[in-house]
């Protein structure tokens, strides 16, 4: 496997990832966060354009795999993580999120859906903690530039080494 930074002109290869990872969430998140495709080529490129810098996983010369990550403020955001769906549960996340942990000294955040345990639990096992319902909420208004629902309807995981923005670090 390797990993390394997404180039430019890849984003279609990018949106594919995405959108048939993302199919493990269609009927667990609530029906109105849907949409079709999950991530269209403007949302990518806002996201690229609002400095999340993308990151594949290559197998056997294919695209496999992308996460993002986004310096926010004080911390970093992993953003947009995806593997392809007929290849899940082969490591290509957790090589993905070690590297890009290693691009970073600043505390580091996961947002992802409540309803997606199976996300939750990745987290987790790779030295995440699970924040309070108040914590994330306020972190999710803070870091991230998404609506009131999918504030409602997400959760926040923190790295758990360096997680001192629990503290109010950078206020």
């Amino acid at each position: 496997m390797n990993i390394r930074p997404c180039r430019e002109g890849e984003e279609q290869q990018i949106l594919s990832v995405i959108n048939d990872g993302a199919e493990a969430y269609r009927g667990i998140i609530p029906a109105d966060c849907w949409k079709e495709p999950y991530m269209p080529g403007a949302e990518l490129r806002a996201e690229i354009g609002a400095g999340v810098a993308f990151w594949c996983a290559e197998m056997d010369g294919q695209m496999a795999g992308v996460m993002g990550i986004q310096h926010v403020n004080d911390v970093s955001l992993i953003r947009h993580s995806y593997v392809r769906s007929a290849i899940q549960g082969k490591g290509i996340g957790k090589a993905l999120l070690k590297r890009l942990l290693a691009e970073t000294d600043r505390p580091v955040l996961v947002g992802t859906w409540a309803s997606a345990e199976w996300a939750v639990r990745f987290y987790g096992r790779n030295g995440f903690t699970l924040l309070s319902r108040v914590e994330g909420e306020g972190l999710l208004r803070r870091y991230w530039k998404i609506n009131d629902r999918q504030i409602q309807t997400s959760v926040v995981l923190g790295d758990g080494k360096r997680c001192a923005v629990r503290k109010g670090a950078g206020n």
